[in-house]
């Protein structure tokens, strides 16, 4: 911004025209229209040029009262003694950046006259702007400057009126101002005008003064220094001094003189005022006597004190205490500002501000800097003094470094708490001793939904507690102190209820901290577990009813109360079709004062005409409110009849090859009766799983029935079969009988035959076949006096039919032992003949051939299970068989029968080793014992 010359004379001549800030004048407005209209502009202006701004003291077209002086177009006219015309601004590098032209209101076109007065200095200036680019014709210009000239007229006028008024004002001042004043001729030093305070001060009247000189009133060793001093400063337009004068009444008095020139009466005269400085004299050798005790004291004072000028904050004074504080060395103390202890000046000029505000500052906190450079906080209390005849500033200061060091250490574990208080997903509150909340964090009122303004005036625990009884209950939880966390529903500001969790700190100062948390996703999640554990118990319960009863009733019955009490309903029954889709309740429970509808026949004619085919498909249904569920005429009715507000229905299909949508047996319903509900999708995936088990039931006491039905049928045919074998055992053993007595008969027979012949060998063929007939006997006696009638005790058999033998061809006792080894075997009747044929010729043969000459002798037989064979071993110590036995070419019946029954009969195979005697190996397949008694099995043998 460019500056005149004489910037600050220009100022001065300015300020004492008094227009600045005054109200608009017709006569200004007048010549500002005239200019607007001459020159066709909607904007004209006279402007004056402060120091900081451009202010206009009439204006056409524009609603601003002044512009800053940087943005000022007469900043540049007051630079020029003619008129300054910018055709286009934006073509103009002084104009082309200014925001007056950039933004609105848009200047393009400027031209003004600077307003320069007698003495030659411009004001401010006559000027017209337009909002596009122009220019002025020579005509135009010169109005314009005439126009201009009558605007300065104007101002000197505005001027010397406000001179005349304060030229009153200045003959009031004088007359009535309460110090003392005179004006005096500055040629010949008489007085020319008194007031009455110089009257009053000094004991001479009016007319006295006007009879003196200036020296008239001067000690007279003072009156030639006094000339000499006028004579000094002649030319000086004011002056001052302190000096002593004389009163009337003899009375020295100190004063200080201000001397101004002026023109009074058609003289060149001074106007003087004086100020009585005796007292102040006085003061200030008090005041000496107290600064110096003021020095003694603060040296000893244990804390920094410094004193500074109010008017450039230079350092007047300092203690030790301050100067060891802040590091300075005596060299560095000398001409130190005070602002220099700062770190940033505009701390420091706020510092000043609040003191001048008010007047003294106590505790003030602030950080300081040493002379090396380090920092410390400081508490300061400032106030003003004057100092050695200056104002200035006392500052006391205390070192609260270490303080200010916990404070921030405070502060970042409060910031550290508070970020905390913030992020942590619990609830906190504070609550005074009278119960108002005093602190909530973000997570207490985005769960809860209020606001800590919501409680300045009324109660917390009311709000989310509304029932007076359960706010007793959380009441009391909370002055119980108990260190535990609590459950409660609480009411949001919403009205809607959670679950939350709550525990409470209680501290010293008798406040408490409620610490909480939202756990209604956590209640619900544990309600769910616990009806889904409840729904899994109850159908391990059916599922191990079912297994442990076959009585469908008794399982229908307890299904249906457990179901209720489950779902928490008004009834659960079971509704079983008949063939015709009309139906009867089989089971029910139903809470006491509905109505009962166990065993009642339901003609549903919904279902008789055809409706309820979904539910042969396995569809399910939940209602939470029968009106509003667009169900059939026939059907609201039904369920009318039974007080119904809301049903769950679920059909029991039984199984039909396989196809659980074979055969829709019935449905499992639950009634709702008080009210309507809303039901969960997981209690009818319960019922429908519970279907499943009931049909089950159905199923296995269906199965069940028919077992019963076959098992009476089997039981008669039983007792049928065991009459029938009683009557064939009897009759069996009668037939063994009988065979026995027969063959008793024939072996008798050939005894008394046997008795008539002479010839050995015939007689010895007659035994042969006797003991044969004998040993077959035998079998038939073991089977008629056996308990079972298809089994003989082998052991006893072979013991009592080797025993005969030794008996029948008697044998000396004790000449051949008998060993025998039977394993537990069981032979059938056709097995048990050929194995008794077989012992019976293979120890016939070693009793007749194996022990010559009545030789002593051993004979074994050994019968026992090998793997699916039985092995049966006769074995004697005798001298043995020929080696060149050939078992298809003998002459022995004995040996060719024993092999025949061997391999014919028994299917089995036979080895023989005659080494120290005889040893015969048979072994043949086990045969089923339960197969039938081959007839004429006694016939074939004694064949």
């Amino acid at each position: 911004m460019p500056l005149p010359e004489n910037e600050n004379q220009r100022l001065e001549l300015l300020y004492q025209y008094q227009i600045l800030n005054t109200p608009p004048e017709e006569t200004f407005d007048d010549l500002t229209q005239l200019a607007a209209d001459i020159c066709e502009t909607p904007i004209a202006l006279i402007s004056l040029v402060d120091a900081e701004r451009e202010w206009f003291k009439s204006k056409v077209g524009l609603t601003a009262l002044e512009v800053p002086r940087n943005n000022s177009f007469s900043s540049y006219t007051i630079l020029q003694n003619d008129i300054l015309i910018i055709p286009d601004t934006l073509k103009d590098e002084r104009f082309a950046e200014n925001p007056l032209v950039r933004s609105a209101p848009y200047f393009r076109f400027y031209a003004g006259v600077p307003l320069i007065i007698a003495s030659g200095f411009a004001l401010g200036s006559l000027s017209i702007i337009d909002f596009v680019p122009r220019n002025l014709t020579l005509k135009e210009q010169a109005i314009l400057q005439k126009i201009a000239r009558q605007v300065i007229r104007y101002l000197e006028l505005h001027r010397q009126q406000k001179n005349d008024a304060n030229q009153i004002n200045i003959n009031f001042l004088f007359i009535n101002h309460p110090h003392p004043m005179w004006i005096y001729n500055q040629n010949n030093l008489q007085f020319l005008e008194v007031n009455e305070a110089a009257i009053a001060q000094y004991g001479y009247s009016r007319e006295e003064f006007l009879q003196m000189r200036i020296c008239d009133i001067r000690p007279l060793e003072d009156v030639p220094i006094l000339l000499e001093y006028l004579a000094k400063n002649q030319a000086e337009s004011h002056f001052s001094g302190r000096w002593q004068h004389r009163c009337k009444n003899g009375q020295i008095i100190d004063v200080e003189l201000l001397t101004h020139a002026i023109y009074y009466a058609g003289y060149d005269a001074r106007l003087v005022v004086i100020t009585d400085t005796t007292e102040n004299k006085q003061i200030k050798r008090t005041l000496r006597e107290s600064e110096a005790r003021f020095r003694a004291v603060t040296e000893t004072i244990p804390v920094p004190l410094v004193i500074s000028r109010v008017s450039d904050g230079l350092i007047l004074y300092a203690n030790i205490e301050f100067i060891q504080t802040f590091r300075f060395a005596p060299d560095d103390f000398v001409s130190c500002l005070v602002s220099n202890l700062y770190h940033d000046a505009k701390e420091f000029k706020a510092l000043l501000e609040a003191l001048a505000h008010q007047g003294s500052l106590q505790n003030y906190e602030l950080p300081l800097k040493r002379a090396d450079g380090t920092s410390f906080w400081a508490i300061a209390s400032l106030q003003y003094l004057t100092f050695n005849g200056e104002w200035a500033i006392l500052a006391v200061l205390s070192d609260i470094t270490e303080r200010k060091n916990i404070e921030v250490k405070l502060q970042e574990q409060n910031e550290f708490l508070q970020c905390i208080f913030a992020r942590i997903p619990l609830m906190i509150a504070l609550i005074d001793t009278e119960g108002k909340l005093q602190w909530v964090n973000q997570e207490w009122e985005d769960v809860l939904g209020w606001q800590i303004k919501d409680f300045q005036n009324s109660d917390l625990l009311s709000a989310l507690y509304p029932d007076p009884e359960y706010r007793q209950y959380v009441i009391n939880f909370i002055q119980s102190a108990q260190r535990s966390w609590g459950d409660f529903r609480t009411q949001r500001r919403d009205g809607r209820m959670l679950d939350t969790s709550w525990t409470n700190v209680n501290l010293p100062n008798g406040q408490i901290i409620g610490i909480g948390q939202d756990i209604t996703e956590r209640k619900q999640t544990e309600g769910t577990l616990k009806a889904q554990a409840e729904r899994e118990q109850l159908m391990r319960a059916v599922t191990q009813r079912i297994r442990q009863s076959l009585n469908l009733q008794n399982i229908l019955n307890a299904i249906v109360k457990e179901v209720r009490d489950l779902l928490e309903v008004d009834r659960v029954v079971v509704y079983q079709f008949a063939p015709d889709m009309s139906g009867t309740v089989v089971a029910e429970s139903v809470e006491s004062g509905w109505t009962v509808s166990l065993g009642q026949k339901i003609e549903d004619t919904c279902f008789q005409t055809g409706g309820g085919v979904e539910y042969h498909q396995g569809r399910k249904q939940a209602v939470a409110n029968i009106y509003k569920a667009g169900l059939s005429d026939c059907h609201l009715q039904l369920l009318e009849q039974f007080e119904v507000k809301a049903n769950l229905v679920v059909p029991i299909l039984l199984e039909v090859g396989g196809e659980k949508s074979g055969f829709l047996w019935g449905l499992l319903v639950a009634h709702q009766c008080s009210r309507p509900r809303e039901w969960e999708e997981n209690q009818l995936d319960f019922l429908d799983q519970l279907t499943v088990q009931i049909a089950i039931a159905i199923q296995q006491s269906s199965i069940f029935q028919q077992a019963q039905n076959e098992l009476t049928e089997r039981q008669k045919a039983e007792i049928n079969l065991r009459n029938a074998l009683a009557e064939k055992e009897v009759l069996l053993k009668e037939i063994h009988h009988r065979v026995k007595n027969n063959l008793q008969i024939v072996s008798s027979l050939l005894q008394l035959q046997s008795q008539t012949l002479k010839d050995p060998e015939v007689i010895r063929v007659f035994r042969d076949s006797q003991n044969r007939i004998d040993s077959i006997s035998l079998i038939h006696k073991n089977l008629y006096t056996s308990p079972n009638i298809g089994q003989l005790d082998v052991d006893e058999y072979i013991e009592n039919l080797a025993t005969s033998l030794l008996i029948s061809y008697q044998i000396v006792p004790g000449q051949i032992s008998l060993e025998t080894h039977i394993d537990s075997v069981s032979l059938n009747v056709d097995q048990a003949i050929a194995c008794g044929l077989i012992v019976n010729e293979l120890i016939s043969n070693a009793l007749k051939h194996a022990f010559p000459q009545q030789q002593p002798g051993k004979i074994i037989i050994a019968l026992r299970n090998v793997g699916n064979n039985i092995e049966m071993i006769i074995q004697d110590n005798g001298i043995g068989l020929p080696h060149d036995l050939d078992w298809n070419n003998t002459d022995s019946l004995g040996l060719s029968l024993v092999f025949d029954l061997v391999t014919a009969q028994l299917e089995g195979s036979i080895t023989v080793e005659s080494q120290q005697g005889t040893v015969f190996k048979i072994q043949f397949p086990k045969l089923d014992l339960q197969q039938p008694i081959s007839d004429g099995s006694s016939e074939n043998f004694s064949r």
